[in-house]
């Protein structure tokens, strides 16, 4: 897995990089100080996922997110966002922004690899302190409505989509409705495809929005 870290501060840069590749399945392929040089960077070097931080000249993070992960762009690079604010409206811009994950600074090295291993894997990891309260929130405001699936949702497929828009992983998930993971991952890819959706907060997102989960 090969990663770009983008941080105005060169300790944490130093710091994320020493973690990271501390893995053996993990390579930092550059680390830069700005948000333009992060867009440049990581257009030509085309990294698995970039490791964004919000607050840098030039870009901050969520321009730059918005830039290798937005909505409309034809191939996109996996960000995670890493902040030290634990502020709702950041989290939710940068997840609106196409990012695959939303850590604290202060989440610890096992946390940190893997939202980069989640973010490979088209999965998203955000800080758990941070994910139910975010989307709790989303029912309160009326002017971000869910849309209806193009194809209406099967009993499963319900029950996988309320399942993770409550946190819990495909294992988890299997656990709990008695079946293979390999179908866990079936029924979220087919209700991705009914709502319009790339990933799992996406999902959960529109699950709070829709009103299918109990707050």
């Amino acid at each position: 897995m090969r990663v770009l870290i983008a941080d105005d501060q060169e300790l944490m840069r130093v710091g994320f990089r020493m973690i990271l590749e501390a893995q053996p399945d993990i390579t930092v392929v550059a680390d830069v100080a700005d948000g333009r040089a992060a867009v440049e960077a990581a257009r030509r070097l085309r990294p698995d996922v970039c490791l964004l931080d919000i607050r840098m000249p030039g870009l901050d993070g969520l321009q730059v997110t918005r830039l290798l992960a937005g909505p409309d762009v034809t191939d996109p690079i996996a960000v995670v966002v890493i902040t030290m604010f634990d502020d709702d409206e950041y989290v939710d811009v940068a997840l609106q922004s196409g990012a695959s994950g939303f850590l604290l600074k202060d989440c610890g090295p096992a946390l940190l690899v893997e939202a980069v291993r989640a973010a490979v894997r088209g999965d998203v990891l955000v800080a758990p302190q941070v994910t139910v309260r975010l989307l709790r929130s989303f029912r309160h405001r009326p002017q971000i409505r869910a849309t209806a699936p193009v194809e209406a949702l099967t009993d499963r497929e319900n029950d996988v989509v309320r399942a993770v828009a409550r946190g819990l992983t495909n294992q988890e998930i299997a656990d709990q409705l008695f079946v293979a993971v390999s179908t866990v991952k079936t029924h979220l890819a087919a209700a991705q495809a009914k709502l319009g959706v790339r990933n799992r907060v996406e999902v959960a997102s529109w699950a709070w929005r829709a009103g299918l989960v109990d707050a």
